[in-house]
């Protein structure tokens, strides 16, 4: 008796389990008639795809992460050039008043 409750509780479980599948797997026209078979096979390409899509975009992360490290040295780049810009402007106009001084 033990043993037919056990099945039962088994079979049970495997048909909530296949139920919480069928939610989460999309399964298109096929979702009235499917087999346990159906099912399962539908849910490994459900999940391959979802691998391929996360693999796509770990890559397109690492591609923006190269791209954003490449531009912030090109921004500082940029910054370090302004800082020498700005000092010579800077001695150029001290020069340039020294001299109008000189004149008056």
């Amino acid at each position: 008796a033990d043993a037919a409750v056990c099945s039962h509780s088994r079979r049970a479980q495997l048909r909530l389990c296949l139920e919480r599948l069928k939610g989460l797997v999309p399964l298109g026209a096929a979702a009235g008639r499917h087999t346990t078979l159906s099912l399962l096979t539908r849910a490994r390409l459900h999940i391959q795809k979802l691998e391929d899509q996360e693999r796509r975009a770990l890559h397109q992360i690492e591609q923006l992460q190269r791209e954003q490290r490449h531009l912030q040295r090109q921004l500082e780049k940029l910054g370090m050039e302004r800082v020498r810009i700005d000092s010579i402007g800077s001695s150029l106009s001290s020069e340039r008043s020294d001299s109008d001084q000189g004149e008056s």
